[in-house]
């Protein structure tokens, strides 16, 4: 009996093509001459004291969740300091650094340089935000909370 032929999930395309766009928004803006020297201090992981959280696009929220399941996680855990990044492990460093989203990238650390200039990253925001809006997402969500949701959507 021949094994039966895959159907392609269309959806799953998708997916995959969304995860593969915002890959390579990542590596262009790594390869940009923007001088940043990220020393990983996590003070920018400490939203109660920074008042700044992280936006997620959908498409962002998809390629986070991926890597915190790919850290053996079904679920966001608990900060390990009130008001820190869910992602933050007790160590201080991040689950998902490889993947982290990009306002962790173009963050606003004076230790590793200071924010981005809006106009050095517009055209890799616009890129963000289009695909935002082909996967159907609803603009850019709080960390925790798009995050939470997409990993309770992944069961």
């Amino acid at each position: 009996m021949k094994p039966r032929a895959r159907i392609p999930n269309p959806y799953e395309a998708e997916r995959r093509a969304a995860l593969e766009e915002v890959r390579a928004i990542y590596r262009e803006l790594e390869s940009r001459p923007i001088q940043r020297n990220c020393t990983r201090l996590t003070e920018c992981c400490q939203f109660k004291l920074t008042g700044r959280t992280p936006q997620l696009t959908k498409g962002e929220t998809l390629l986070a969740a991926k890597a915190v399941r790919g850290a053996g996680r079904k679920a966001l855990p608990e900060p390990p300091l009130a008001g820190a990044c869910p992602l933050l492990k007790q160590d201080g460093k991040c689950t998902i650094y490889q993947d982290r989203p990009f306002g962790c990238r173009t963050h606003f650390c004076a230790a590793a340089g200071g924010p981005y200039d809006r106009p050095q990253v517009l055209d890799l925001i616009r890129r963000l935000e289009a695909l935002d809006t082909r996967l159907g997402g609803s603009g850019p969500r709080a960390l925790p909370v798009a995050l939470a949701e997409e990993l309770r959507a992944m069961h």
